[in-house]
């Protein structure tokens, strides 16, 4: 009964990002971290699980403020550095599953592009307690590992929010619990429970090139609006309220609606 509890951590920004390494020393203070995380920079990979990733585990050596930890580079998408973790690495199940904490936020309909929330959705199905955290930052830090961010106030939440999940361990129809930290939070931050917004926070921006022979990728920018956005959305609670914001996520994608009637509809 005194048994610490097993928590995993991964993330998508890669094994040597900041963000994991508060999150890890914030989640120590609760039981043993095991760190396991896409070897490289994995951002945007969702819940894909690519054939073409290697799923080669190097055991690293990271320093973190004087403490040596064991951290585990997998070769592979967030949500494969997941089942990699709990099918060979670990010696025990988790008792929860963290991913984080993120550069940049993932609020609204891009939550199935975030490689953050898809590695908390792959944790959450294989049936552990599981939560995703990301911090906003300006876009120029997405894919840094920029010293200038600081991750004091989302590790802090990272930690109040792993205690309420590993203390409660299930809640009823809730399989994620995603955390959104604004830029400026302190650690007295209020937060308020969410729901997505549906809207899409960016949107994609055409390649430019001369043909189609030469390499591009399709960029994106920020197009969030706040006018018309309901006040209980994870977009407005961050962007508008500047608070932090705890959205219920479920594996359920089923539309919220009356089959029966649906159906019916459907047959009309």
């Amino acid at each position: 009964m005194n048994r610490r509890p097993n928590i995993l951590l991964t993330n998508d920004d890669g094994i040597r990002s900041p963000g994991l390494w508060a999150a890890a020393a914030a989640l120590s203070s609760l039981g043993f971290v095991t760190v396991a995380a896409p070897r490289d920079q994995s951002s945007g990979m969702g819940r894909s699980l690519p054939s073409t990733s290697d799923g080669i585990i190097r055991e690293e050596r990271v320093q973190v403020n004087g403490r040596e930890w064991t951290a585990y580079a997998v070769g592979g998408s967030p949500a494969q550095a997941v089942l990699h973790a709990i099918l060979e690495i670990m010696p025990e199940p988790p008792d929860l599953v963290v991913s984080g904490i993120n550069y940049g936020e993932n609020v609204g309909l891009g939550v199935t592009i975030s490689g953050t929330v898809g590695a908390a959705l792959e944790g959450a199905g294989l049936g552990y307690p599981a939560m995703a955290v990301s911090l906003e930052v300006h876009q120029q830090y997405h894919l840094s590992y920029s010293e200038d961010i600081d991750f004091a106030p989302a590790a802090h939440f990272t930690e109040t929010f792993a205690r309420i999940l590993l203390d409660r361990r299930n809640f009823a129809e809730v399989d994620v619990l995603k955390v959104e930290i604004p830029a400026g939070a302190g650690l007295d931050t209020p937060w308020e429970v969410t729901r997505l917004a549906r809207q899409r926070y960016y949107e994609p921006i055409k390649p430019v090139r001369a043909s189609w022979d030469q390499p591009a990728t399709v960029g994106y920018r920020e197009a969030s609006e706040l006018e018309n956005e309901g006040r209980d959305t994870d977009v407005y609670v961050l962007r508008g309220k500047r608070l932090v914001s705890v959205t219920p996520l479920s594996l359920d994608l089923t539309a919220r609606v009356d089959l029966s009637h649906f159906e019916r509809d459907l047959r009309k």
